[in-house]
């Protein structure tokens, strides 16, 4: 037999490997008498895999079933394990169940984490991130929330307190959230609704909005390209023109061209909007060529009594009128297509541009009106 000291060390040595079962059967010990981690796992299979396969495992994909996956991991016990692999693939799921912007449910992820355990108790703790997997977890947390303009509330800055204290990381990036984000939420001048709406028209009247804001006497009109007969798509089209520009294209020369450039894009929060725009050359300013190395005639303003020559007078240039070009309209279209680009032109020319009938207008599209085929697809359709 096995004396009891050398067979206590034999155990605590074989304790977590694959001999201790051989031994306790050699020795003819009841097994029940030995606790160890090893006899109570079941799944080999890591936590963060198993929590993957679940939240994709889902079909109806909602916020409903996104709070009861949170509940389901909450009911596995007090000392339930791997609440930063659950979180972090929480996060990666959002867009998914279209709750990345909701504040509800960052507050139940947030409320996954237990409460106390994770407070420095000294300030080597607390100045050497005490926990830092669990506290680089919630600070990614807040960098989607605020990714996705969310502001938190008083409510998530006691959550936060509680879990890792006051001198806690997370708790010091919610309060920086919670002062910068309030000062740039309501700093663009021009505010969109909240939700954004879901027509694509309306999305459009916003966008040409904003552009044609440098010039408050811009009018907004939405034509219909069915109006024109000849043309050969049936879209919306928004455009934009002021009064200036029509000035500006009715004193266009009729033998220089004008252009048709886009594709351009404007956002409105996360939604890109194409808007094309309607361009005529640039207009050269008369500029007086002076020689500085001339010394000639200096003019002493201390001796000089007689009245000062006259100076041409020359008339301020619009906010159109820019060095690269002339602006004399934007448009957005629905299908943002050369025909619906050609029948915008004949609405502008219908609406008060009437030389647009004897002024050549180009079409630059930076891109293509359709996708490219692929060059091995067309090589095997013609096989």
């Amino acid at each position: 037999m096995i004396r009891k000291s050398a067979l206590l060390g034999i155990l605590n040595y074989c304790k977590y490997s694959g001999m201790l079962h051989k031994l306790l059967v050699i020795n003819n010990f009841p097994q029940t008498h030995f606790h160890t981690s090893t006899g109570h796992r079941k799944d080999p299979v890591s936590k963060d895999i198993v929590i993957y396969e679940n939240f994709e495992s889902i079909e109806n994909k909602s916020k409903k079933t996104y709070l009861e996956m949170i509940k389901i991991f909450e009911t596995r016990g007090t000392h339930r394990t791997g609440h930063v692999e659950f979180i972090y693939s929480a996060l990666k799921n959002m867009k998914e169940f279209n709750v990345e912007k909701d504040l509800e449910v960052y507050k139940a992820l947030i409320d996954v984490l237990p409460k106390g355990k994770f407070i420095p108790t000294n300030m080597f703790q607390a100045e050497f991130m005490h926990y830092p997997k669990q506290q680089q977890c919630a600070i990614d947390l807040l960098e989607q929330m605020e990714d996705n303009a969310v502001l938190p509330d008083k409510e998530v800055e006691t959550m936060l307190l509680n879990i890792f204290g006051k001198r806690g990381y997370p708790l010091r990036k919610l309060w920086r959230i919670m002062y910068w984000m309030p000062k740039f939420k309501n700093l663009s001048p021009w505010p969109v609704p909240q939700p954004l709406p879901n027509d694509t028209l309306e999305l459009a009247k916003l966008a040409v909005a904003r552009i044609g804001s440098v010039d408050i006497q811009t009018q907004i009109s939405v034509f219909q390209s069915k109006d024109i007969p000849e043309a050969l798509e049936d879209t919306w089209i928004v455009s934009a023109q002021s009064p200036t520009q029509c000035r500006l294209l009715s004193e266009h020369d009729v033998s220089q061209p004008i252009y048709v450039e886009g594709r351009f894009r404007i956002w409105m929060k996360n939604v890109p909007i194409t808007y094309f725009i309607l361009r005529g050359d640039a207009k050269i300013a008369p500029r007086s060529v002076v020689d500085l190395d001339d010394v000639s005639n200096i003019s002493v303003p201390f001796f000089s009594y007689g009245i000062p020559p006259k100076q041409d007078i020359v008339p301020v240039p619009s906010v159109h009128e820019q060095e690269d070009g002339v602006i004399f309209a934007v448009c957005v279209t629905g299908t943002s297509g050369r025909d619906s680009l050609l029948s915008w032109i004949r609405h502008l020319e219908k609406n008060g541009n009437p030389n647009l009938a004897s002024i050549p207008v180009v079409f630059t599209l930076k891109s293509p009106e359709k996708d490219l085929a692929n060059i091995e697809t067309a090589v095997a359709t013609e096989k």
